[in-house]
This record gives C-alpha cells, structure tokens and sequence, in this order.
C-alpha cells in the first residue's frame, strides 16, 4: 500500500473525509470531478477501502476511513510543517480548519474572541471547537485534535503546554435576588440558599464543601448540571446559588441579569492551559493561531 500512495492522494482522503461528497471535494481541491472520482478510485485499491459508501442521497464514511483519518491529517500537517517551517504564511489565503477541544467554561468567554481575531487576519481557517470528553493525549497525537485548552497540564515529553491564564471561581446569584444585595456574603448566607453545581461528571460536591465542613457547614445542592454556562442561566431564573469561572461571571453579568461575588474560602486557582503536540510546535500556522489564542485572552473584557 505505501508504495501506491503520495501526498496528493493523502489530501484527496482528507478532503473527502472532510466533505463527505466527491463534488465538494472537488471544488475544495481545485480539481475536476472526474479527476477527483479516480483518485477515489485509486485510494479505494491501494486502502482496499471503498472509503465512503452510498447513504441515502449522500455519501457516509466507513469505519476504516473514520479510523484512519486522524493519522492522514497529521501525515499532512507534518508533511506542511516540513515544507514551510522556516517560510511566512499568508494569512490572508491560508485555508486550514484547526480541531480544538475546549472546557465549556473557558469556551464561554474565548470563542468569541478567537474567532473575531481569527477571522480578521485569515478568513480561511475555520476554527471547530469541540467539547470535552475524553482529556486523553492520544488525541493530540493523531491529529484528531489540533489544541486543547483547558485545566490542567500535560506531564507527557512530547506534549507541549502554556498556561494562558490562572482562573477563580465565584459565586453567582439572580441581580434581584435577596442574596444578590449582599456584595461579599458570608458562608453562612450562602448556605441558606439552593445551589446548582456544574459539573461534566455529574458531581454535586468539590472544593467548596471541604472548606463549608471544616466551618461546620453544609449547603443543599438542589441541581447538578453539565456545562458552568447551563448553570449560569439556570441561576438566572431561579434562586440558586451557582460556582461558576470568574471570567464568565463577569462577560455575562449584564446579559443573564447576575451578580457575582467572592467565596469566602481557600478555593484553590484553576490554572487554564493551552496544549498541542510537539509535531506541530514548529508549524507556521499553528504557531500563529496559539499566539492569537494568547492574544484574545490577554485582551480586557475576554
């Protein structure tokens, strides 16, 4: 099978894979649509693949080609690396999407802005964030994700990671609620309230309740959400008492009609981070979009 593929053939695979139809593959690669179909055809011999199959009136791909996907991107973005690691990039014509799997916290107040700076310099990229689930490296490693961002650092040697920020959490209340008049309320105010706990592993105690026990008190946690943004909107509507990123807090304060303030606690810092492989540290565009990334969060009111 090496021996009967090249590059070009490499990111006819990826474009299909990407456009799920031979027509827009075609057009993404400024080729024919006869000239795309043979090199499917080729790629379907060398894989002994059909690659994508008939799925009503489009086309589905198989689970060989979902499997091998992730490596054919990172063939390819070390294929550009190499070409391009000492040139300047275009920014104005680079056409590039970067997987980046992101903490819904830290999403809620970047996204917005990596995209607006993003799409000012080079309209061409397009920026897929994906949720967490699995934190594993592996999929740094074979290219199904470009960056993550998110709490914590890697210790693995051939992952790389930055801090972009150190994060705190704080409470947030309805603005009109009775405990939203209090602008530092006590522990024991707090509790007095329901609490909404957000939290992807579907947990209803942390930190807070360690730091409640050791004062003798206990809160009621009434709902445990997925998402901190789920939880701020919940909190909105309701008299919960909700824990939620500071940044968040404060970009969404006006909008959902909050109040935010600080825990009177020993709450430990989150630092949040920002991770890629070392196969991509050297590459143009990437380097780019990490120093953007850097960029966003370093600018007020982001």
């Amino acid at each position: 099978m090496p021996q009967q593929l090249d590059l070009n053939l490499l990111r006819v695979f990826d474009a299909l894979l990407q456009e799920g139809s031979v027509t827009a593959a075609a057009d993404q690669l400024n080729l024919s649509i006869p000239a795309t179909s043979r090199a499917l055809g080729r790629l379907r011999r060398a894989m002994g693949d059909p690659i994508l199959v008939r799925a009503g009136r489009g086309m589905a791909p198989t689970p060989f080609a979902l499997r091998t996907a992730p490596r054919v991107r990172s063939l390819l973005e070390e294929a550009s690396a190499l070409i391009s690691a000492d040139r300047e990039i275009d920014l104005s014509t680079l056409k590039r999407t970067f997987a980046i799997r992101i903490n819904d916290g830290v999403a809620a107040t970047l996204v917005t802005a990596a995209v607006e700076a993003t799409a000012a310099l080079a309209p061409g990229v397009v920026l897929r964030f994906v949720p967490e689930g699995n934190e594993s490296a592996e999929a740094l490693r074979d290219g199904s994700v470009d960056l993550d961002i998110g709490a914590g650092a890697s210790t693995a040697p051939d992952i790389h990671t930055t801090v972009l920020y150190r994060e705190n959490i704080v409470g947030i209340v309805r603005a009109d609620s009775a405990l939203g008049r209090h602008r530092r309320p006590t522990l024991a105010q707090i509790c007095k309230h329901p609490h909404v706990s957000a939290s992807r592993r579907g947990r209803a105690h942390g930190p807070l309740d360690t730091a409640l026990a050791a004062e003798g008190l206990q809160r009621h946690v009434a709902a445990v959400v997925p998402t901190s943004a789920l939880a701020a909107l919940l909190v909105s509507s309701t008299s919960y008492v909700g824990l939620v990123p500071q940044r968040l807090a404060e970009q969404y304060e006006r909008t959902l009609s909050l109040r935010w303030f600080p825990i009177p606690a020993a709450l430990p810092e989150i630092d949040i981070c920002l991770t890629w492989h070392a196969r991509l540290d050297a590459d143009p565009a990437q380097r780019w979009l990490r120093e953007t990334l850097r960029a966003a969060v370093a600018t007020p009111g982001t």
